[in-house]
């Protein structure tokens, strides 16, 4: 029997997360003298995702409880879990975007298929988070698994990078 990491402590580890990264990238988008575009979407993504995950932990749990004891609040509870997976692609159409800017980046100084690699998985988060925000959540489409594996490979972007600074 697999032990369960409490949901309130998971998420509330995840918004710390968040946190720190809009600090991180904050800075860096105000020092930066380029890449101003790709750091500005990390941080915008980064407060999106504290506002995502802030729903989750205060609003689902309420929203459920009382939407099993009045059926009329379960319009109400679906569309709040609507609006925090809608805030969360737009997170994730970020994240592509910055995977844009620091894989063509990467591309040009001299690791061309890292690069080419994260353009690529960039866009595909790009395409399939907007189409999931403009028609709802669609299950066969895998728009968060898109916007990791783009915001993995934007972290090896950022870590080449540095190392070539």
């Amino acid at each position: 029997m697999a032990s369960e990491v409490p949901r309130l402590c998971l998420w509330g580890l995840e918004g710390v997360v968040f946190v720190v990264l809009a600090a991180i990238a904050g800075s860096a988008l105000v020092q930066a003298k380029q890449y101003a575009l790709g750091f500005s979407a990390i941080f915008t993504s980064a407060i999106l995702n504290l506002v995502q995950v802030g729903v989750g932990l205060t609003q689902f749990g309420p929203l459920r409880e009382a939407a099993q004891g009045v059926e009329a609040i379960a319009p109400a509870a679906g569309s709040v879990v609507a609006f925090s997976f809608f805030i969360y692609n737009a997170a994730k159409i970020l994240l592509g975007i910055s995977a844009l800017v620091f894989g063509t980046a990467i591309s040009q100084s001299g690791s061309k298929e890292l690069g080419r690699l994260t353009v690529f998985v960039g866009f595909v988060a790009i395409a399939t988070n907007t189409i999931v925000m403009m028609f709802g959540r669609i299950e066969a489409i895998p728009s968060g698994a898109t916007g990791v594996i783009a915001t993995l490979l934007l972290a090896v972007c950022l870590l080449k990078l540095q190392s070539e600074d």
